[in-house]
């Protein structure tokens, strides 16, 4: 499974959150829309010195705010013309097995362990119909743990934003 977020490899305990300021917001904001920006364009950006970007930069990824770099593709073009969400519901305490699992499916961009009346949700974007009914069918429901699984086809993006807005505090 591709992470946006560096190594995803997140076992769902809290660590201690730092503490950000508005500057630093401003930082992750400018390098969320284009994560290429050179220090020299960050610092001039947001109107701090080099030096100043650098060592606020290197602090947010070493408190793991900033977990990567990654490009933005566009799906159909590169060669992934269905994109869907799958929802599996899975066997009590599976979630370490099956994640583990999904986690080496290429096809599948993004899972997450959800509420309700589904326990996981995937967004799987694959080459055509009949791969994603082999991805369905020959890979998440011949996994032991996987109980059910419900298909949803993408037919549009609204957009395919990194991320949540990051204008709250």
């Amino acid at each position: 499974m591709a992470s946006r977020s560096g190594d995803g490899d997140r076992d769902g305990t809290a660590d201690a959150l730092p503490s950000l300021d508005q500057v630093d917001r401003a930082f992750v904001a400018a390098l969320r829309q284009d994560g290429r920006l050179s220090m020299r364009a960050l610092a001039a950006r947001l109107h701090v010195s080099r030096a100043g970007a650098y060592t606020r930069v290197q602090r947010l990824e070493s408190a793991g705010v900033i977990t990567g770099y990654t490009a933005t593709i566009d799906p159909q073009r590169y060669g992934h013309g269905v994109s869907a969400y799958v929802y599996l519901k899975i066997a009590q305490r599976a979630w370490k097995p099956v994640r583990a699992r999904v986690a080496s499916i290429p096809e599948v961009e993004h899972a997450a362990l959800v509420s309700g009346d589904t326990d996981i949700v995937l967004l799987v974007r694959t080459r055509d119909a009949s791969t994603l009914r082999d991805l369905v069918l020959n890979q998440l429901q011949d996994m032991p743990d996987v109980v059910s699984t419900h298909t949803v086809l993408i037919f549009d993006e609204l957009s395919q934003n990194s991320g949540p807005s990051l204008d709250e505090a």
